[in-house]
C-alpha cells in the first residue's frame, strides 16, 4: 500500500477521539453514536490498519493471533497507537 494515503471514516475518527487513553467496550460504546455491531466493525478496521492495540489489561496487549473479536470484544481493552493518533490529529 506504499503511496497510497489511507482515508479515515467519520466512525474510525470518533473511535479514535475516545481513545487518547485505555478505554474499555463498554466505556467506548456509551460514548460514540454506534450500534455495537457498528462499533466491533470500526475498531476491527482501526486495528487493522494499525491505529490502535488491544489488551487484556493496560499493559498487556494482545497478540493478532489470539484476537477473538467475536467472542470476547466485550471484555477487551482498546488504546491509540502512535500512528493511529498521529493520522487522527492529522486530519
Amino acid at each position: 500500500m506504499e503511496g497510497k494515503e489511507l482515508l479515515m471514516t467519520t466512525n474510525e475518527f470518533d473511535v479514535l477521539d475516545e481513545l487518547y487513553f485505555v478505554t474499555s467496550y463498554q466505556d467506548l460504546l456509551k460514548s460514540v453514536e454506534l450500534s455495537s455491531a457498528d462499533l466491533l466493525i470500526t475498531l476491527e478496521q482501526l486495528h487493522s490498519r494499525g491505529w490502535i492495540k488491544v489488551l487484556n489489561a493496560v499493559d498487556e496487549e494482545i497478540p493478532d493471533r489470539s484476537l477473538l473479536w467475536e467472542r470476547n470484544h466485550t471484555s477487551y481493552l482498546f488504546l491509540a497507537t502512535k500512528s493511529g493518533l498521529l493520522k487522527h490529529n492529522s486530519i
